[in-house]
């Protein structure tokens, strides 16, 4: 059966001390196909894994979630280890990933409406801009396509420049902590073709989100954060919020078709609130706690707010 969504990417083991692995499971592809099948969207997911992610746990909570996983071996998957700093989130790398190639994934998938293609160390080549059809709406998580992994050593951003993959992409999303400051948004938007959706999180201040109209003038709105009850482990918030934005787009009954009103950012925000309140994909929410909780932040809005806009 083909999927609503595709999601495609790498997934990566973190480094930690508090598991007895001594890594995690982390990645886009797994946090994002999670969410969108906790949310009630037929999901597949296409993942390269190394030999020891192969037999994470955690694979059988995608699974488990409805999601129908197929796993590409790499001899060298993603290794990282987070560094959580006042300052900022420091990535330690392991060293470059192989490529996931776009002939992995299944024929009866190429028809699917909704892809979202979360590449966490440029394991994406060009060629995936191609693998969509035409008609489909495609997401992708733009701060993996801008990492240099050198082995051994700290994580290095580099300078966003036009690609083919950000080209075909409908809607992007990126961390303000990933370009530097000195990148206007506009800039950003500059690389994505004229009708796409830039959505630039900021963390705990919300974030904001560019988008063209039919005059050709760029417009932004801002959206205002949805506060978690506790910062418990901020790993793959921004892959949960981008994933459930693009699911909302791509599915809008999913918010009762209330996109003009903003409930695509709030699903999401929302979303992303809550898994920062656990561990690893173990805070990954499901649609019935996620409905309560945006039942909470609607209900303590501003008067004539929906919360869901900025």
């Amino acid at each position: 059966m083909t999927p609503t969504i595709v999601v495609v990417g790498a997934a990566s083991r973190d480094l930690t001390d508090d598991d007895p692995r001594g890594w995690r499971l982390g990645g886009g592809v797994t946090y994002s196909a999670l969410v969108t099948a906790r949310l009630g969207i037929p999901t597949g997911a296409l993942m390269g894994v190394d030999a020891l992610s192969e037999r994470a746990h955690e694979l059988d909570l995608l699974r488990e979630a409805g999601v129908d996983l197929r796993t590409v071996v790499l001899e060298r998957a993603p290794v990282f280890r987070n560094i959580e700093r006042p300052e900022g989130r420091l990535q330690h790398s392991e060293g470059p990933s192989d490529a996931v190639p776009p002939e992995a994934i299944p024929e009866d998938w190429l028809t699917a409406p909704g892809w979202i293609l979360t590449p966490v160390a440029a394991e994406l080549p060009d060629a995936w801009a191609d693998a969509p059809p035409s008609e489909a709406t495609v997401a992708v998580g733009w701060q993996g396509l801008l990492r240099e992994l050198p082995a051994d050593a700290p994580v290095r951003h580099t300078t966003p420049e036009p690609e083919p993959i950000i080209g075909r992409a409908d809607i992007v999303g990126i961390s303000r902590d990933d370009v530097d400051p000195a990148i206007s948004l506009d800039t950003l938007a500059s690389h994505l073709h004229p009708r796409a959706t830039l959505v630039v999180t900021q963390g705990d201040r919300g974030g904001v989100v560019v988008e063209t109209g039919l005059d050709g003038q760029r417009r932004l709105r801002h959206y205002p954060p949805v506060r978690a009850r506790a910062l418990t482990d901020a790993t793959g918030a921004g892959d949960v919020f981008l994933a459930a934005f693009a699911a909302a787009r791509i599915e809008p009954r999913l918010v009762g078709g209330r996109i003009a009103a903003g409930f695509d950012l709030l699903v999401a925000a929302t979303a992303a609130s809550l898994t920062i309140e656990g561990v690893g994909l173990h805070g990954v929410p499901d649609r019935a706690a996620v409905r309560e909780r945006m039942l909470e932040v609607r209900a303590t809005a501003r008067p004539g707010s929906t919360a869901g806009e900025g």
